[in-house]
């Protein structure tokens, strides 16, 4: 069995390429290749930050892998290829270290949900990003109709998913969708830009804050408030906390080990 899914590193990133000729369709295999590959990077303590990208000049992902879709009944679905593309951004979204998408071509269905659950994403201004599931009778089955609306608001997110049409690398900058719009060739060099910047925090507060992020999304900001002052007295007294005080004070760089 191929192998489409490769994980190398540079410095403290690590690189997932996914490799499905020939539009990085996100097979069953595919999706269970990306999560050991980002588990093995997550499990790394040298690694401390992950860019996940696609091989060839088409696409960064073009969608789930349509031609599993007729092997699908309503009760194996919710089991199957759109619940694995949910899980795929849950366990993105849950790891401690960053991920940044670096997104070219097509990023479609499955794709732009995979991208929807990394934490920061850049696109190249040939990046098309959509929802076309619509246009099969559909809809997104992989967090399309939760976290769109949580990222670009409900009425664009509706645009996008009832009209099923994409937008551009530019517009999704516009609207929120991607943090960075850059020329496709100086797309991998500003994803490694961003992760190599975040490599250099301290994974400890690194982790707080993804965290953080992800449990008070949607909860109540006095609720939040109070987890933020938990979690800003355990970066304090962690070894990365007092480190980073006392390398302030000392004025040189900090050296953080993640505890």
């Amino acid at each position: 069995m191929a192998d489409f899914v490769k994980v190398e590193r540079t410095g403290a990133v690590g690189i997932v390429t996914i490799d499905h000729p020939p539009v990085n369709a996100l097979s069953a295999q595919v999706i269970a290749e990306i999560e050991a590959a980002v588990d093995e990077l997550e499990a790394n303590p040298d690694v401390r930050a992950l860019v996940l990208c696609g091989a060839g000049e088409r696409a960064f992902i073009a969608g789930a892998d349509i031609s599993e879709f007729p092997s699908l009944d309503e009760g194996v679905a919710e089991e199957g290829s759109a619940r694995g593309v949910q899980k795929l951004a849950d366990h993105l979204e849950s790891l401690t270290k960053p991920v940044i998408a670096a997104i070219h071509g097509f990023c479609l269905g499955g794709g732009l949900e995979t991208a929807l659950g990394c934490d920061i994403r850049i696109a190249a201004e040939d990046a098309k990003l959509g929802q076309p599931e619509i246009k099969l009778g559909l809809l997104p089955g992989g967090g399309g109709t939760q976290r769109l609306p949580r990222v670009v608001g409900p009425g664009r997110a509706l645009l996008m998913n009832l009209g099923g049409e994409p937008i551009s690398g530019a517009q999704a900058y516009e609207w929120g969708v991607v943090e960075q719009v850059v020329p496709r060739e100086g797309l991998m060099e500003a994803a490694l830009a961003v992760a190599r910047t975040l490599a250099e925090r301290s994974p400890h507060a690194v982790a707080q804050i993804k965290r953080l992020a992800r449990e008070t999304r949607d909860g109540p900001l006095s609720e939040g408030l109070k987890l933020e002052a938990e979690a800003f007295a355990r970066c304090l007294a962690s070894e990365d906390g007092r480190e980073g005080v006392a390398a302030f004070l000392e004025k040189r760089a900090p050296q953080f080990t993640g505890r």
